[in-house]
């Protein structure tokens, strides 16, 4: 059993009444950053918000107390096994065979009475009793017609006509409650006025199907039809639903039909018409069935394999069918839901029924991410399409930055930015515990707050050490950076493009937050190269090409760089040696392996950004020999440096190396 706690405020404690969970109580509100981190991988790999938010719904994800919030795959599974269980158990044959069995007791109860009569108490004449045993023997093997023949047949035994009388109103029932499965609570111990009312429904029905057929608006018709049927016809509001569930209820019916073999499904067939047709259902439900296809809600008889050894009944008949077909739908649902916000329309009742409670809680969550999300304003909807939204690509940038920063100070690298000691000239407008060998500059505001919290309110304030508070300051450093991005299809099928596009998203952050005065630029390259505005790196994706162009790269993150002041370099961030380049006509040239043109093109666009003062500080991944031996011949040139790194470490190399190329021109 699931509980939920209502919490209620009372002065500063808080008093819990705990409930069965029912799926009408509003649940904890979601964590909206928490969720957008657990996001922020996919959202930098593909870009796509909705895909990001659709695998998210996929796989579930963690509450931040540690509680699982299922997935939709992991509930599609349970629905697979939920079909799987009744496939295996259920044994469909057991409808026929029951009837038939019952049939057989009947006469068998029938003959019994006829022997003690004639044999034991001598109250019927022999020559009777073996005209009734003979009748008895003679009636046909079909169920319809034997139930038709014991009907037109003068039991002797007043328990045996009983009895058949029982199973005739028992089957009519039943298969009432089968074919109308969802309304089975309104048929609940239909006596002759029930039915007939059902008819009438039925008769009211058929007429509207059949004018809107024609073309005809009957909805005002239809809510007239809802006053006078509605208890027949639960929770529904509209003629479209109601079509959808009388549809579902013939498909169910049908799909049962088909499921069995051709002699049980005709004697069937006609024992249902016959259980019917005194009802003035039988052709109701005709008519019913030629209106739902007229209007292109034919049911779609699917025969379903159950053979298990767990009888059903026939009243348990539309229930089974019922359920295997929520379960189809709510997998299809499921595996491809039209867009994350569309869980929000799902009937979460219904879900509960099939999955449990927790599932059901799971999908009311599930249900909410989108809205959550546009509401804290980390994503946005702009003309139907869900994307990042400003504030969330500055959370996916400080996430991935955070993440950087927490992984060196782990290994003792501080995130300080100079070497030098002693009284900056640039404030930070940030202060910090005063330290031994701190210069001596006063945040005078700050140190009295720390004094005044520390001993409460009242005069003189008296200071302490550890009250005191100094200005951070930051030596004054310009430096122009241009990322050059490798976004040839290599990246991603080395599982590079993830951790090469973070520690760019990281770099983006850092020069934004701690160097505003610095310049930076970020240029994607395959078989050419682009420049790529920082706002929109978050939703930057690979390129669906092969090529390697650096020299492309270089010479734009050269063009990019004329101009700026400071310290310029190029930071490179690849997987492979350059495979293409740009030729004197325009035209892309291509070949893996390199060709000596295209060396010479991208080493000639060294020698240019040498000459300009721009150091090429170019990192790595999955060096082979060819790369090596070309990064052996740039840094001859250029002598800027080089690191062989993985993705694990990429971000922590390009930010310890851009820190310590900071701290060189101090």
């Amino acid at each position: 059993m699931t509980l939920v706690a209502l919490g209620q405020r009372e002065g500063f404690a808080m008093r819990y009444q705990y409930s069965e969970w029912d799926g009408t109580q509003e649940i904890e509100s979601i964590d909206a950053k928490f969720v957008f981190d657990q996001l922020s991988d996919n959202l930098l790999y593909n870009g796509d918000a909705a895909s990001a938010l659709r695998d998210l719904m996929s796989r579930g994800f963690r509450r931040p107390d540690g509680t699982k919030v299922q997935g939709l795959t992991e509930m599609i599974e349970k629905l697979r096994e939920r079909r799987a269980e009744l496939l295996r158990s259920r044994n469909l044959s057991s409808v026929y065979d029951s009837i038939r069995d019952e049939l057989d007791s009947v006469v068998a109860m029938e003959t019994e009475a006829l022997y003690e009569a004639e044999h034991v108490t001598n109250k019927i004449d022999p020559f009777v009793a073996e005209q009734k045993r003979l009748e008895l023997s003679a009636m046909s093997d079909d169920l319809a017609q034997r139930i038709k023949d014991l009907e037109g047949y003068e039991f002797f035994s007043t328990q045996a006509r009983q009895r058949l009388e029982k199973l005739v109103s028992d089957l009519r029932e039943q298969l009432l409650q089968s074919t109308f499965s969802q309304m089975k609570r309104s048929l609940s111990k239909m006596g002759a006025k029930e039915r007939q009312r059902l008819a009438q429904m039925l008769a009211a029905l058929n007429d509207l199907l059949s004018r809107r057929a024609q073309g005809i608006d009957v909805d005002s018709d239809f809510a007239e039809f809802k006053d006078q049927y509605g208890d027949m016809i639960p929770e529904v509001s509209s003629l479209d639903e109601l079509l959808e569930l009388m549809a579902g209820q013939a498909a169910a019916m049908a799909s049962f039909m088909a499921s069995l073999d051709e002699q049980q499904r005709m004697e069937l067939a006609d024992l249902f018409e016959e259980l019917l047709g005194d009802l003035d259902l039988a052709w109701q439900l005709e008519m019913l069935s030629t209106n739902l296809s007229s209007l292109g809600y034919a049911p779609n008889a699917r025969p379903i394999g159950l053979r298990g050894d767990q009888d059903v009944s026939l009243g348990e008949v539309g229930d089974l069918f019922s359920e295997l077909t929520r379960i189809d739908r709510l997998e299809a649902f499921f595996k491809n839901p039209p867009s994350p916000a569309s869980l929000a329309d799902l009937d979460l009742s219904d879900a509960g029924d099939l999955l449990g409670d927790d599932a059901s809680r799971s999908l009311a969550e599930l249900a909410k991410l989108a809205k959550t999300l546009q509401e804290k304003g980390f994503i946005d909807n702009h003309e139907g399409f869900l994307r990042i939204s400003p504030k969330g690509l500055r959370r996916i940038a400080d996430k991935a930055l955070e993440e950087l920063f927490s992984k060196l100070k782990s290994s003792g690298f501080g995130e300080h930015p100079s070497w030098k000691s002693g009284f900056g000239s640039d404030l930070e407008y940030q202060t910090k515990p005063y330290e031994y060998g701190d210069s001596f500059n006063i945040s005078i505001n700050q140190t009295l707050k720390n004094a005044s919290l520390r001993q409460g309110m009242g005069f003189p304030i008296k200071l302490s050490a550890e009250d005191f508070e100094v200005e951070r300051t930051e030596a004054v450093v310009s430096t122009s950076t241009v990322l050059l991005l490798d976004l040839s299809l290599s990246m991603p099928l080395r599982d590079n493009f993830l951790p090469a596009k973070k520690m760019a998203v990281a770099l983006s952050s850092l020069i934004r937050s701690k160097f505003p005065r610095d310049f930076f630029s970020l240029i994607g390259f395959s078989e050419v190269a682009r420049e790529i505005p920082i706002a929109e790196l978050p939703s930057v994706t690979w390129d669906y090409v092969y090529g390697t162009n650096i020299a492309h790269a270089l010479a734009l993150g050269r063009k990019v760089l004329k101009g700026q002041s400071g310290t310029k370099q190029i930071i490179l961030v690849t997987d492979g040696e350059p495979t293409s380049h740009v030729l004197p006509s325009g035209e892309i040239f291509f070949s893996y392996p390199t060709t000596p043109e295209t060396l010479k093109a991208t080493l000639s666009e060294v020698i240019k950004c040498t000459k300009s003062g721009i150091a090429i500080n170019s990192f790595l991944l999955d060096a082979d020999d060819h790369l090596k031996r070309f990064m052996d011949k740039l840094v001859s040139m250029n002598g800027g440096r080089v690191f062989y790194a993985s993705g694990d470490n990429l971000g922590d190399f390009v930010l310890v190396d851009f820190f310590a190329n900071r701290r060189s021109s101090l």
